[in-house]
């Protein structure tokens, strides 16, 4: 018992962080891809090459990015604040490093919002009525200055060697022929929500500093690659029974031309054995990927073939789509053998799979507690603070405000259309809730996050972002 605590703590921990990479780079994917677009179009090889243009490339990637970064990072810990430290300490980084900079402002963006929140909770109770602006701008300007200082002469170049070593591993396993073994880590990794640090804290920044110097990268799709799922899918359309089969088609087009892979999960975690098929396709994708030796200019987010097509360089169309073809139909043929041998046909295997889903991202690893303490959950799911007829926006949260949470507002934003009810129904990351928002619905084990971030709203929590009752109640409530 005490060894399955351990793990789950450190696996609440790893998801943690992930969570927390991720709440600093998905703000900022138009960033990412609007560098891309320029980089595919107007760099020598481009499909447009235009000097002009090519300029932005370099710079965007050198300060744009590391920047945006940063600030969220900072922003995250304390608000503007420490978004802008967070920036100015990044600025050393960058200055004592010939490489782009991402992980370092992964590092120097929250460290600066850290020390400066601390600062802050010790002199600014102390300052004089009438100096306060005086105290926060020269305090925030002097650990600025201090912090980028040190960017220079030390965080920066241990950044870089960290780096070099990194990306001489990975070309180490390229040049051996072994890439497509990462699936065997990243495929079950997506399905535990495990994939956060991997793609945005290792992924994405070896494969910035690849793309900048060959304008393309191979590292933006081991784990973007739409093909394992969609053959998933597929094969619950075919050999699926009940409402899994019926609703596969649907899962399909959300996750092929929508990117949102967390659509699927759900289907593995109602065969566990079909992680088999995922890990199978992702292989023979990234094989395929290393024959043709294709890649993408820029992290495509979400891992749409719309994003895969708007990022892939001149003369990577055939091996960026033969990759995601194979895989798919290596997925497929994978998982039709694993569901013809006995396909799930209770219809409640779909949502307890979808149920077990959101409890695998939620943040919590504790045991099922008692009858009493569930009546007590189930009793406290929905606190009505404000009245409905204030209500002008609902906002669905998750972690990283891409995934289960634009699900979630789609679905009851198509149940407040068929009601005729003008409420305004968005979603974000809980880091980013904003301060207007009226309602709020998260999955249980993140409400009490969202209500540390923002009290004064009507929390609603859900077990399922995918189907929860609480919607019907909800549209009642407000109708």
């Amino acid at each position: 018992m005490a060894e399955e605590k351990k793990k789950s703590s450190v696996k609440a921990r790893v998801q943690k962080f992930g969570s927390f990479l991720s709440g600093m780079i998905m703000p900022n994917i138009g960033a990412f891809i609007a560098w891309g677009l320029i980089t595919a179009l107007f760099i020598p090889t481009g499909w447009l090459p235009n000097e002009t243009f090519e300029q932005l490339v370099g710079p965007m990637i050198t300060y744009l990015l590391p920047l945006l970064i940063a600030y969220t990072g900072g922003k995250i810990i304390y608000d503007v604040r420490g978004g802008v430290v967070g920036a100015i300490a990044t600025m050393g980084v960058i200055i004592g490093a010939d490489i782009p900079m991402f992980l370092g402002a992964m590092i120097m963006g929250p460290l600066a919002g850290f020390i400066i929140k601390k600062i802050d909770n010790v002199f600014l109770p102390k300052v004089r009525q009438g100096f306060e602006m005086l105290y926060n701008n020269f305090s925030a300007g002097i650990l600025g200055a201090l912090l980028a200082m040190l960017g220079v002469i030390g965080i920066g170049p241990v950044i870089v060697a960290f780096t070099t070593v990194l990306a001489g591993g990975v070309q180490v396993i390229v040049n051996a022929g072994l890439l497509p073994l990462v699936s065997i880590f990243i495929e079950p990794g997506k399905v535990l929500f495990l994939n956060n640090a991997i793609n945005h804290g290792i992924l994405s920044p070896l494969g910035a500093e690849q793309a900048l110097q060959e304008g393309k990268s191979i590292l933006f799709m081991l784990e973007t690659n739409p093909g394992p799922g969609l053959g998933i899918l597929l094969a619950y359309m075919v050999f699926g029974k009940g409402m899994a089969r019926q609703s596969a088609s649907g899962a399909s087009v959300i996750h092929f031309f929508g990117g949102i892979h967390e659509i699927y999960f759900p289907y593995i975690l109602m065969k566990p054995l079909l992680i088999l098929a995922a890990i199978g396709g992702g292989m023979s994708g990234i094989f395929v990927f290393t024959l043709f030796n294709a890649g993408l200019s820029s992290s495509p987010s979400p891992g749409s073939i719309i994003a895969y097509t708007l990022l892939t360089p001149q003369g990577n169309f055939l091996g960026v789509y033969a990759g995601v073809i194979v895989a798919t139909v290596v997925s497929f043929l994978i998982a039709s053998v694993i569901l013809k041998r006995g396909a799930p046909d209770d219809e409640g295997d779909l949502q307890g799979a979808a149920a077990k889903m959101q409890d695998m991202k939620g943040k919590k690893s504790a045991a099922v507690g008692s009858q009493a303490d569930s009546e007590k959950e189930e009793k406290e799911t929905v606190e009505h603070s404000k009245a409905d007829a204030e209500v002008n926006k609902v906002v669905f949260a998750c972690d990283a405000g891409m995934g289960s949470s634009a699900m979630g507002a789609s679905i009851l934003r198509n149940k407040f259309k068929k009601e005729s009810i003008d409420i305004e129904v968005t979603n974000t990351s809980i880091s980013n809730l904003p301060a207007d928002a009226d309602i709020v619905i998260t999955h249980k084990d993140l409400t009490e996050r969202a209500k540390d971030k923002l009290p004064d709203a009507d929390h609603i929590s859900v077990d399922n972002f995918l189907g929860s009752p609480k919607y019907d109640e909800l549209v009642k409530r407000l109708k």
